[in-house]
Parts: structure tokens; sequence; C-alpha cells
């Protein structure tokens, strides 16, 4: 006789699963609402820190709509888990592998959700309100973003989009040399020579000292009685040129200004834009190129290193040369790795800060001001009242300008690097 299966049989499984993800729902929405709680916006002090009372009392008056929207996103993350929890209840062997895959996860979240995931929201709330820490943030809506491009018609607003510009000319200068230096110096080390590692550890040591020390060091180089200009007096001195020291850090000429002033013309300071990088902003890109291209040479090291031997023996059997078999193996098999180091180099470029706060902070004429710069010094109130709500709005601008710098990096520069 054939067994008969009870229809019952699916919809009691189903119960059985509907308890646990009651519970997980519970659970997942009461830890998501005690991280949001932790991070949610609040007036600063030691009145309001004093007790877990008058914090939640604080929280009360000045937070309601943050937690509300942190009550509506939990509460969908909750049902989306509470639903992944039913699905699996039925079957031991998936149930047991999720419940142990979340526990060892469970404190890596943890940590995430509150310090990374909740701040991002935080911030993002605050992007749209008007927040000094101080007092309660004051709902504005987008008027924080559409402050950051007011310098679009405002010219005596424009240090967001003078940020911008001047580190459109430092990832595109900056990313360019560093990725070639970074390219000859491990082709070169990748070659037999003598004293090869201490080569290595000589080109290396810029980049495991601190950002700190190097900038220092910079910073005395090129003084106006620094080495960088008596070395340029004793050398021009040979050849009977006088030298006319330059304040490094502190001259806003752009480099095709000086080209245009070459000439005899000049670029009028209402067409800043045309200027391009002032000197003091190069002079800050040679320091970064110095520090950053022996950390993507070790990267290219290595990934020569992985190149089979024997496509170079193929190659100079049939008379290919040195230039010859650089451009025709080397140079495409290290595309994947030129993909990496231009996407990381792009990144750094565009969050530049410590040289500049460190250097310059900003100036001379903000043509060395940077977006994470200004974005702390708005923050903190450095040049006037503390303005959160407005640098998170720029941070948020920042990061969208990121995410597209490196989806338009991903999208031309990948195609083909998954043949090698």
């Amino acid at each position: 006789m054939a067994k008969q299966f009870s229809p019952a049989a699916p919809r009691e499984s189903s119960r059985s699963g509907l308890v646990p993800a009651l519970l997980a729902f519970l659970v997942t929405f009461l830890v998501l609402m005690v991280i949001a709680l932790f991070n949610a916006p609040t007036r600063g002090g030691p009145q309001v820190m004093r007790t877990i009372e008058t914090y939640l009392q604080e929280v009360r008056t000045t937070a309601i709509p943050f937690l509300i929207a942190a009550a509506v996103f939990s509460a969908v993350l909750a049902f989306f888990f509470a639903r992944a929890i039913r699905s699996v209840w039925s079957h031991r062997a998936r149930r047991l592998n999720m419940l142990t895959g979340y526990a060892f996860l469970a404190p890596y979240l943890l940590v995430t959700l509150t310090f990374t995931i909740g701040v991002m929201a935080f911030a993002f709330y605050i992007s749209f309100t008007r927040y000094d820490i101080f007092t309660p943030p004051e709902w504005i809506g987008f008027d924080n973003y559409a402050r950051a491009f007011n310098g679009l018609v405002d010219p005596t607003a424009r240090d967001f989009i003078q940020s911008l510009y001047n580190v459109f000319w430092y990832a595109v200068i900056v990313v360019t040399f560093q990725t070639a230096i970074a390219i000859a110096l491990a082709v070169l080390l990748n070659t037999p020579m003598r004293f090869k590692q201490f080569f290595r550890t000589i080109f290396y040591a810029p980049s495991v000292t601190s950002s700190v020390v190097i900038t220092l060091i910079f910073i005395w180089l090129y003084l106006r009685t620094g080495y960088l200009n008596y070395f340029l007096d004793l050398v021009l001195g040979i050849f009977g040129i006088e030298w006319e020291g330059i304040n490094w850090l502190g001259d806003p000429r752009g480099l095709i200004q000086l080209i245009v002033q070459a000439f005899g013309g000049d670029i009028p300071s209402s067409q800043w834009y045309l200027r391009g990088p002032s000197i003091a902003w190069m002079a800050i890109m040679v320091q970064n190129i110095f520090t950053t291209a022996p950390t993507f040479m070790i990267m290219f090291l290595a990934a020569l290193q992985d190149i089979n031997p024997t496509l170079y023996e193929a190659a100079a059997i049939d008379g290919a040369n040195g230039w010859q078999q650089f451009w025709k193996i080397t140079l495409p098999l290290l595309r994947p790795i030129i993909l990496l180091v231009v996407v990381l180099g792009t990144i750094g470029a565009l969050q530049v800060f410590d040289q500049v706060y460190l250097a310059t902070r900003g100036g001379p004429l903000g043509t060395s001001l940077t977006p994470v710069y200004l974005i702390f010094r708005e923050a903190l109130g450095q040049q006037g009242p503390i303005q959160m709500g407005y640098a998170s709005a720029m941070a948020f601008i920042l990061g969208v300008i990121i995410f597209l710098f490196t989806f338009v990096q991903r999208r031309f520069l990948e195609r083909g690097t998954e043949i090698y």
C-alpha cells in the first residue's frame, strides 16, 4: 500500500517556524533601536550625558524624527531577517548552519552597526538639519546640499567647489605619476641586479614612515631658506643663473597661469579655475607621490614575479627587444593591478587631508583646500560656528563623487582584465 501524506504536514511545519520568526523579529528590532538610541542626534555637554535618564530625556526632546526613521528601517530589516529564519526553521541542517553563521558574525555585526552604520545614519540625518551639537537639530531639508554648490553662482561661497577643483587636479596628477613611477621602480627591482634587497628597502622606506613626520620634513625643505631653494641656487649658480627663493607652500600662482605669464599674458583672479594647480598644491603633490609610489611598487613587484618567464623567452626568440616586451607582455598582464592601483590612488587623492592640515591649512587663497579638510574645518568650527549639518552634507556629496569615480574607472579599466 502506498504511504499517505497528510496535507496538514506543511501547515504544521510552517507554524513551527512562526514563533522563532517572531522572536527573531523582536530581538533584531530591539537591538537596532538600541543602536539607534546610542547614535541619536542630541545636544552635547555634561548636563545631557550625566545620567541615562537625562540622556533619554534629551532624546525624547530632540531626536524623535530620527528614531521614527530608525524604527521604520529596523522594522524592515527585522522583517527580512525573520522571514529568512522562518524559511529554514523546518530544515534542521539549514537552521543550524544559519544560526551558527550569525552567532559567529554577531560581534562583528554589532560593532559595525553601532560604530559604522549607526554613525552614518546619524550623519545622514543631520545633513538635513542645522546642527551645532549644543542646540537641538533644526530641520532645513536640502539647504545644506544646495549651499555646498552655491559657489557655482556666488564667488564668495566657492570653498566646496574650489576644494573639488583642487582634488580633481590632485587626483589626475598624483595618480598618473605615482602609478608610472611605481611601475618603473617595480620593473627596475625585478631585474637581476646587485644589492636588490637593499634598494627595495630604501625605496620602500618613505611609505612606512609616519605621514606627519614626512610632512614636517618636506615643510622644512620647502621653506624660503630651506634646502630645496639652497640646492637650486647652488646648481643654477654654476651656470650663472640667479635663483630667487620661492615660498613653495605659500605661493598661490597656478601652473597654467605661470605658462601664460611667460608669454606676457595673465589670468585674472575672477577666472581662478583657469589658473591650474598652484605652486603650493604641486609641492604637496610631490610629497604625496614620494610617499605613496613605493607602496604601489610592492603591488606591481608582486604581480611581475607572477608573470611566466617563458613568455619573455618566446618573445625574445621572435626578435622582440626589451621595450617591446614591456609594452606587449608586461603592461597588458599588469592591467588588473593597474586597475587596483588607480582606484586606490584616486580614492586616497580625493580624501587627502593630513598633508594639507599640517602644511597649508587650505591656503594660500584656498588653492590647497580639499573637501575632507573643509569638512573637518566646518564640523569643528575652526573658522566660525560649528556646522555639523553642513559638514555632513559635504561628506555625503564627496562619498557619491568617490563612488562615481570608482565606478567609471572600473567600467573602462576592468575590460579585458578577466582574461589575465
